[in-house]
């Protein structure tokens, strides 16, 4: 299976970095794993936020194909168990989808353009998160998924 994780913004902190690495090493042995980092527009303007996200969907919207099953990490989505979500990318697979993407928006959320492209709507929580916590949060969801879908102990 083919993993792509599209996400706004570039990753600061050294640990979150260190905690993805780990994740994406783990992951190996289960799927192909990619990242596209689209550039976070600077708000310079709080009332062109819109004009902001649109130019930020354009940039996400590029690296979707057109057969790609999109998954949108958006606060207004599906709450899903690791167990539902593990069984979400079973079906994916078998269904013949050879490519998932996982988008993750920046400050600013996601335009209604990339929203609407979603094949499914994801939240994690209905709090709110940094996108970099975000992505610390879908590669470990990920990884714990793929090794429920094996029957694979994991820690609790």
């Amino acid at each position: 299976m083919n993993i792509k994780i599209v996400a706004v913004g570039k990753i600061k902190e050294k640990y979150t970095s260190q905690a993805i690495d780990e994740f994406v090493k783990r992951l190996g042995a289960y799927c192909s794993l990619s990242l596209v980092e689209v550039p976070a527009q600077e708000i310079r303007d709080e009332s062109l936020c819109e004009k902001y996200k649109a130019l930020e969907a354009e940039k996400i919207l590029s690296q979707i194909k057109q057969n790609s099953f999109v998954i949108t990490l958006e606060i207004l989505g599906k709450q899903l168990s690791s167990e539902d979500f593990a069984e979400k990318l079973k079906q994916l697979s078998q269904e013949g989808y050879n490519e998932i993407v996982f988008v993750i928006g920046g400050a600013n959320g996601l335009h209604k353009s990339v929203s609407e492209r979603a094949d499914f709507k994801l939240s994690f929580s209905k709090m709110t998160f940094t996108h970099q916590l975000i992505r610390v949060f879908l590669y470990e969801q990920i990884y714990r998924a793929f090794k429920i879908i094996n029957n694979e102990s994991y820690h609790r």
